[in-house]
């Protein structure tokens, strides 16, 4: 029998659409700038799966488009607070940081305590701006009834802003984190059991071998952290929270109601620690094999010949230093044999030697995964540093914000980074700097055997992120993965009433024997007293 025309076509089309037919509804609320970057990551690969995406941004985002054919955007009136003012915030920073060059021990204390408090300033007027974003929305009843209508299976976001886990729960849908940082801190002390004792807090460089006065100033750092946190956020959440919610709301149990928590980090970075059954740990998820280079860049990386190529990018965020500092940094550059191919966005140096390519973007990915580049000078942001070690290179650091210190560090323990403070930085201890990495072997073997362990997985990390994202939509969250700790105040978590009781019963029972002993003595006592009368 013989199959029209018309029906081959019909079922061709019918059998395109399979895949999206399949797919789930997915709603993100995603963090901007580099944090974006990872994000859109998961968003393709979702995409490619049959999944309709929907990304809530900001109208003065800076790189969440408006329009793309990954994801159908909802776009907010009002600023998340981002954008406003952090070049200059930056700059500030950085210019603050210079101020220590050279200068007493007291002096570098009070310029990291001013840094500190520039920090928090900036990052209390983000919040309250992503606060304002959230009530706007909130607010306006079309765009709230359409949310609902939709019937979004989940709610993916990244808890380093509160929006994505109070929407969720507005719209009662399941919570994917894709997390490393929380507006509570690093996720790890949010969720999972931290000992102080081998845990170092954030920002404080420790290892998870740290003497007594190190563990005294982790249970400080972390004292401080905690409440500067709840300093920064807690005024701008908490009356959002009892506004559309109730006055009895504990805003922080919407961030740890999350069905799954995608960890941007693993245990080739992270010093081992106890953890929870949904952290599923998807470090360097972004990382992928190198494509081949522009025509041009291809041929300077193999005009190096031997000697090999470094590269130097301080991230997206950061594309010029003061004019001082970039031509100590091309001084150094050109003493070296190796060819040198630096982002830099600022003002030529005037030394530059003819053996550095300056570029306003390069293809960090694929440089690094080149096997003529030696060494990776970076600012130590997560997502280059997961690179470097899926690549297996070398790294010189320059930390300049935020976690990128703490990043650093942990290579830097693990034998793979020599770090360089940009403050005391000039051509003579940054080159000094460059040839430990390119000539001690140490370095790039220890990098590459971070490689093969990161690379030694049964699953991909991207693959396996996608699949607990399809397992909470497949069994609308996973509720049986949350541990009831997350319920517990901290007087019935660490059993305080527990112990507070047995030691009751104990001193009754010691109080009561010792009283029955008294007793006895004095009858016994007595008695003999009386014999002898």
């Amino acid at each position: 029998m013989r199959v029209p025309h018309s029906s081959l076509i019909t079922f061709a089309l019918l059998f395109i659409q399979l895949p999206s037919a399949s797919g789930g509804k997915i709603l993100v609320f995603p963090l901007d700038g580099s944090h974006w970057v990872n994000m859109k990551v998961l968003i393709e690969e979702l995409h490619t799966k049959g999944h309709e995406v929907t990304v809530v941004r900001a109208s003065d985002s800076w790189y969440i488009s408006e329009k793309s054919p990954l994801y159908t955007s909802v776009t907010l009136t009002g600023s998340n607070g981002f954008e406003q003012n952090f070049e200059t915030f930056l700059s500030r920073q950085l210019d603050i940081r210079l101020q220590g060059k050279h200068k007493s021990f007291w002096s570098r204390i009070w310029t990291r305590i001013e840094m500190e408090r520039v920090t928090v300033d900036q990052f209390f007027h983000f919040h309250k701006g992503m606060s304002e974003m959230v009530s706007q929305m909130f607010e306006d009843e079309n765009l709230m009834q359409s949310l609902h209508e939709a019937k979004y299976d989940m709610v993916l976001t990244d808890p380093g802003i509160g929006g994505g886990a109070i929407l969720a729960r507005r719209l009662q849908v399941p919570l994917v984190f894709n997390v490393r940082w929380t507006i509570q801190g690093e996720a790890h002390f949010l969720i999972a059991p931290s000992p102080l004792s081998y845990i170092p807090f954030t920002a404080t460089e420790f290892t998870d071998k740290m003497t007594f006065f190190q563990r005294v100033a982790n249970v400080l750092s972390y004292i401080l952290g905690m409440y500067t946190l709840s300093y920064i956020t807690e005024p701008h959440y908490k009356p959002l929270v009892k506004k559309y919610f109730g006055p009895d709301v504990d805003y922080s149990t919407f961030f740890l109601d999350a069905d799954m928590w995608l960890m941007r980090n693993d245990f080739i970075f992270e010093f081992p620690r106890p953890t929870m059954p949904n952290i599923v740990y998807m470090g360097g998820f972004q990382c992928k094999p190198p494509k081949p280079l522009p025509s041009e860049l291809e041929e300077f990386v193999q005009s190096s010949g031997d000697h090999g190529v470094i590269i130097m990018t301080l991230g997206t965020l950061v594309g010029k230093l003061p004019q001082d500092i970039a031509e100590e940094i091309a001084a150094a550059f050109a003493q070296l044999p190796q060819k040198v191919v630096w982002r830099y966005m600022g003002q030529r140096p005037d030394n530059l030697g003819n053996n550095t390519l300056l570029v306003n973007w390069l293809p960090q990915n694929d440089l690094l995964g080149h096997p003529k580049t030696r060494v990776f000078v970076t600012h130590g942001g997560t997502n280059g540093v997961q690179e470097a070690i899926y690549h297996g290179v070398a790294v010189v650091g320059l930390p300049l914000f935020f976690d990128q210190p703490e990043n650093l560090a942990r290579i830097r323990a693990k034998g793979g980074a020599v770090i360089v403070d940009i403050a005391m930085l000039d051509r003579h201890i940054f080159a000094d700097a460059l040839m430990t990495a390119l000539y001690n072997s140490s370095y790039r073997e220890n990098m590459q055997m971070l490689s093969r362990l990161h690379r030694d997985q049964p699953m991909k990390p991207l693959d396996q992120a996608v699949f607990w994202i399809e397992y909470v939509m497949r069994h609308k969250g996973a509720r049986h993965l949350q541990t009831q700790s997350n319920k517990m105040s901290w007087f019935v978590y660490n059993s305080v009433d527990v112990i507070t009781a047995l030691l009751t019963v104990v001193l009754f029972i010691s109080f009561t024997c010792f009283s029955i002993v008294r007793l006895l003595w004095r009858i016994i006592f007595a008695g003999e007293k009386a014999k002898h009368e």
